[in-house]
């Protein structure tokens, strides 16, 4: 037997739940049979266009936007009816034990009770706000860009450093972008921030250089002062599709690595460079990607190679996961980090100052936003673009700026 069958139909015995207990909660608030059946209609509609994808999906296509899109609606649709089960199912626990306790005390068979209207308005109404959050996600969160700015200070950077200005951005995923004008937006949303220096921390397609292709007159605007300097991330080495054989994987990735040229960065693969203001230095260094369950071509040691310890060093690293592993406890003192990778899973909850949260957080423990351990830094940009969910909900798509101060 086939590995999804038994996947496949617990899947669709979920639906089968949520659908009835959603069915349940409109029926208890509406006496109307349009209203019942045109929520029934959509619902069906979204699952037909969800399994038509899937089923029609080739892996050799790389995930498209309409993939995303099929993906999108179904979540959509899904997770607030997870809240509806929530309350509708507590209510029925309550109403077959109340049935339960009457049958005991009073020996007598009484019906169980009717369900309460009221649950399933709140239900419907609960439901009603990540359904509205998850549309407003797919229509303009993910256009939504925060400029999010940092003032890091350290005692071992070179005076002509003092309030060197850094932009970051990451996660580009150049293959799920439709809309050229929001780019657009977002590239001289960039370029307004008049950074000395321009870094980009991988992912700039999902599979395929030529998802690229539309947007490198965009992305091509990018400009710094002292330079724009990039690296690779677990997506740019394409092994999340199929290819016709090894060569046309090879001659992807190459493609790849010539589009950060083409659009004037300097692409650091397990290498340093230098800046220099007024006769001092700082190092850069960049390397391939390393991650705790990804590919992990990375050497730092590698892109350490001529650097002395006493340096000042920002660090350029794909995946979060290589500074807590690698990177944080490493004699050679590496000041600053700067990552991507995880997009905050593009949805929860964060209120600047007070709280964040994410489903992201259970997977890594640095997922977004500015750490520090041990006297050195890492930003974990929460991308510029999205993947597999064509939207964001909560965790905005970001440009980081970052000014270096001499303590």
């Amino acid at each position: 037997m086939p590995r999804w069958i038994l996947p496949f139909f617990l899947f669709i015995a979920l639906i089968i739940v949520l659908e009835i207990y959603a069915f349940q909660a409109f029926k208890t608030i509406s006496k109307s049979k349009l209203v019942r059946f045109s929520f029934l209609a959509i619902s069906i509609a979204v699952y037909v266009y969800f399994f038509i994808t899937v089923f029609s999906y080739k892996r050799s296509d790389g995930q498209t936007p309409q993939f995303q899109m099929a993906m999108g609606l179904l979540l959509t649709f899904s997770i607030p009816k997870l809240i509806i089960i929530f309350l509708l199912f507590g209510e029925d626990l309550y109403r077959v034990t109340l049935k339960l306790f009457s049958t005991i005390s009073t020996s007598e068979t009484t019906p169980l009770a009717s369900r309460r209207k009221f649950i399933s308005q709140l239900a419907i109404a609960i439901a009603a706000l990540p359904f509205a959050s998850f549309i407003y996600g797919i229509i303009q969160g993910k256009y939504n860009y925060k400029i999010i700015k940092y003032r890091l200070s350290f005692d071992d950077l070179p005076e002509a450093f003092d309030g060197f200005t850094i932009t970051q951005i990451s996660d580009i995923h150049s293959g799920s972008f439709t809309n050229k004008e929001k780019i657009q937006y977002g590239v001289d949303l960039i370029n307004d921030q008049k950074s000395d220096l321009l870094l980009f921390t991988g992912d700039i397609v999902n599979n395929k250089a030529d998802e690229m292709d539309d947007w490198i007159s965009v992305f091509d605007q990018l400009k710094a002062k002292e330079g724009k300097f990039s690296i690779l991330g677990n997506h740019d080495y394409g092994d999340y599709m199929e290819w016709k054989n090894p060569e046309e994987k090879v001659n992807n990735f190459e493609e790849v690595k010539k589009i950060h040229h083409k659009i004037g960065f300097d692409l650091l693969l397990d290498e340093h460079r230098y800046l220099e203001k007024e006769g001092q230095k700082i190092a850069l260094l960049g390397v391939e990607n390393w991650g705790k369950g990804f590919n992990q071509s990375g050497d730092l040691k590698k892109a350490s190679k001529g650097i002395q310890q006493e340096d000042f060093k920002i660090l350029m690293s794909h995946d979060p996961s290589h500074w807590e592993y690698k990177v944080k406890k490493d004699d050679f003192n590496y000041q600053l980090t700067l990552s991507g990778h995880t997009h905050g899973l593009q949805m929860g909850i964060e209120i600047p100052g007070w709280f964040k949260w994410s489903p992201s957080k259970y997977v890594y423990k640095q997922w977004a936003g500015m750490y520090q351990e041990f006297g050195r830094y890492l930003n974990v940009n929460r991308g510029f673009g999205y993947h597999a969910f064509p939207g964001r909900v909560g965790i905005w798509p970001e440009i980081t700026v970052i000014e270096l101060k001499k303590s």
